[in-house]
C-alpha cells in the first residue's frame, strides 16, 4: 500500500527532525509522484513510486541501487535516503534546465552524454538485475494478452522482425553492462554545464547498445547524428556499429510501444496510453521497414 506525501517524510530523519520543511510538486512523471522537499535550507526530491509499477518489470532495489552507483559516478544526482520496503527514494535536488531534442542533437551534447553513458556503463557494479529488450518485449506482451489490450493489426509481423533481430545479434552476443534503459529527453538535466541523468527504474544488465539506440531514437536523430554518437562513444562508426544500432533502435521502439500497451491494462491514471503506444509501433514499423534492414542484418554477423 502506498504512503501518503506525510507519511514518507516521516520516515525520513532528515525531514521529521527538520526545523522547516516545504514541499513542492514536481510536474513531467507519468507513473510516479515527485517533490521536491525543501529542509533547513537545504533541497531534496522525494519520489513517489506509482502502484502497479512491478507489473512493469521494475524493480525498486536494482533503481536504487543504479541511482547510487550513478550519483558516486556523477551521472546523476546523489541518493541520499531509500523509504522500505515501499521503495521510495531521496535524492539530491539539482537546479538544473531540460535541453530542447534539437539541441540535444548537437555534437557538443552528444559528446556530454555518450561519455557519461560511457562512465556508468564500465564503472557502475554490477546489478541484480537483467534487462534484455527481447525478454522484456515477451513479458509485456503476456502482461498486455492477460489484460486484454489492444495489439496493432501488424503486430505478427513485427513478432517476426523481433525473433529475426534477436536470432542475428545472437551470432555475436553482447557483454551485460549496467544500463539506464529509459534514455527520454525529460530524463536529462543540465546544471551549470554538467549533465545528470535522471529517473533509473529501468536500470539493469544490458546491452550498451539498447542504451545509444534507445537514446538516439528518443530524440529522433538522423544517420548523421547516430554516427556522431558512435564516434563519440567508441571513437569510431563502423558499419557493424551503426547496423547494431539501427537494429537496437527498432527494438527500444518495440518495447517503448509494448510499455504503452500494457499501461492501457494496468494503469489508473488518466493517461492517452493507447495514443502512446500507437505512436511507437507506427515508428517501429517504419524503422523495420527501411530499404537497408535487410542488409544490417547481415552486416552485424
Amino acid at each position: 500500500m502506498s504512503l501518503t506525501l506525510d507519511q514518507a517524510l516521516a520516515r525520513v530523519p532528515l525531514f521529521a527532525n527538520a526545523r522547516e520543511l516545504k514541499t513542492t510538486p514536481l510536474t513531467g512523471g507519468i507513473t510516479n509522484h515527485n517533490y521536491r522537499v525543501d529542509a533547513d535550507g537545504a533541497s531534496y526530491v522525494l519520489r513517489i513510486t506509482g502502484e502497479g509499477t512491478e507489473l512493469l518489470g521494475i524493480r525498486r532495489d536494482v533503481e536504487y541501487a543504479a541511482n547510487r552507483a550513478a550519483g558516486e559516478l556523477g551521472v546523476a544526482p546523489e541518493v541520499i535516503f531509500f523509504i522500505e520496503p515501499e521503495g521510495y527514494l531521496v535524492t539530491r535536488f539539482v537546479d538544473g534546465a531540460h535541453i530542447a531534442p534539437e539541441e540535444m542533437g548537437k555534437p557538443h551534447n552528444i559528446a556530454r552524454v555518450a561519455e557519461k553513458l560511457r562512465t556508468f556503463h564500465t564503472r557502475a557494479p554490477i546489478l541484480a538485475s537483467e534487462f534484455n529488450v527481447f525478454r522484456r518485449i515477451e513479458m509485456l506482451t503476456q502482461t498486455s494478452r492477460a489484460h486484454n489490450c489492444r495489439f496493432p493489426k501488424n503486430f505478427e509481423w513485427i513478432g517476426a522482425r523481433v525473433r529475426e533481430t534477436e536470432i542475428a545479434l545472437s551470432r555475436d552476443p553482447y557483454t551485460p553492462r549496467p544500463c539506464h534503459d529509459d534514455l527520454l529527453n525529460l530524463n536529462f538535466l543540465d546544471a551549470r554545464g554538467e549533465i545528470f541523468i535522471l529517473d533509473w527504474e529501468y536500470a539493469g544488465m544490458g546491452d550498451i547498445f539498447f542504451d545509444l539506440a534507445n537514446f538516439a531514437s528518443h530524440h529522433r536523430f538522423d544517420d548523421d547524428q547516430v554516427r556522431e554518437l558512435l564516434r563519440a562513444y567508441f571513437g569510431d562508426a563502423t558499419s557493424r556499429r551503426f547496423a547494431r544500432l539501427k537494429l537496437m533502435w527498432a527494438m527500444s521502439e518495440i518495447h517503448e510501444a509494448m510499455w504503452g500497451t500494457t499501461q492501457t491494462g494496468i494503469s489508473k491514471l488518466d493517461e492517452d496510453f493507447q495514443g502512446y503506444a500507437d505512436l511507437w509501433f507506427a515508428r517501429a514499423t517504419q524503422a523495420m521497414q527501411d530499404a537497408q534492414w535487410v542488409e544490417w542484418l547481415q552486416t552485424i554477423v
